[in-house]
């Protein structure tokens, strides 16, 4: 258990506004310290992501931008009561860095609270932490999911234990609130 109230929000160059801000403000609501987490501390733009009608693919407009609070090279996991992995393109660039996946590790082997959204599979598939696991993710990203011993769930919330899940922004009503009451839990 922890008694933190602060939670990593792992963040890169194109994150997805939503999958990002939507669950920042939810932490603030619930009365925890959002700390953004990217390469370096300075200030990341993120992007919108949608499949137009009539589109195959994803297209894709700048969003907000937004600061990271520490570089992933200064995170001390200890001091966090979890973490959460958002999407977006910047997932699939930032999951080689060392010090993000022995972050992730650390959440894993412990237990902590960690939510995912969309791409953001893409770092805990790469660290090798999603082996056996149920994930939801956007279906592009159903691959990394399982050729990393995931296993793939298309709904928009997926608990499995500490490792709650969703597929997009879409899905953020519905996975980021059981998430935000693992992170309650712990806290008491």
């Amino acid at each position: 258990m922890s008694s933190s109230n602060k939670v990593l929000i792992i963040v890169g160059d194109a994150t997805e506004t939503l999958d990002t801000m939507y669950p920042y403000y939810r932490l603030i609501e619930a009365g925890f310290v959002p700390v953004v987490a990217a390469p370096e501390k300075r200030r990341y733009q993120m992007v919108l992501h949608e499949v137009k009608p009539g589109w195959t693919i994803t297209k894709e407009w700048e969003g907000y931008s937004i600061e990271a609070d520490i570089a992933f090279r200064d995170i001390k996991e200890e001091e966090y009561a979890g973490i959460m992995f958002s999407g977006g393109r910047a997932p699939e660039y930032i999951r080689y860095d060392q010090d993000l996946v022995r972050a992730t590790k650390h959440f894993f082997a412990t237990n902590k609270p960690i939510a995912s959204v969309c791409h953001g599979v893409e770092i805990p598939a790469y660290a090798d932490c999603v082996r056996g696991r149920r994930m939801a993710t956007v279906l592009k990203c159903r691959f990394d999911l399982e050729v990393c011993g995931g296993i793939f769930v298309n709904e928009p919330c997926v608990i499995d234990g500490n490792l709650i899940s969703g597929r997009t922004f879409h899905d953020n009503g519905h996975y980021v609130g059981p998430w935000i009451k693992l992170l309650e839990a712990a806290r008491r």
